[in-house]
């Protein structure tokens, strides 16, 4: 009974190699796909990220990555103070601004 089974894993036939040039190729088809899918847009949404960030002004209406609306009203290095209503300010680093929101948009939201 295990005869037979031996006998046909020995018949089995080794699949041909396939050669160094289209692994090779395979390969950097594979980190161009990568490229194009993940770095390149990734690179791209961090360039205008920092853009958003060194763009910052008094009296501008940005949207924090927390979610909380506010206008710009100091900004000292890596800080920035929003105002959130007329008694309420906070302070946040820059990096946690979200997006930079049309003037007027606090007062439209009232």
């Amino acid at each position: 009974m295990f005869s037979c089974l031996a006998y046909a894993e020995a018949e089995s036939v080794i699949p041909p190699t396939t050669s160094i040039v289209a692994q090779l190729l395979m390969l950097g088809g594979f980190v161009v796909i990568f490229w194009l899918l993940i770095w390149r847009p990734q690179n791209k949404r961090a360039k205008a990220h920092r853009a958003l960030i060194s763009a910052l002004g008094k009296g501008d209406e940005v949207l924090t990555s927390g979610g909380i609306l506010g206008k710009v009203t100091h900004v000292v290095d890596d800080y920035v103070t929003l105002q959130v209503n007329a008694e309420v300010t906070l302070t946040f680093q820059r990096a946690s601004i979200a997006s930079l929101l049309p003037k007027g948009t606090m007062k439209e939201l009232k």
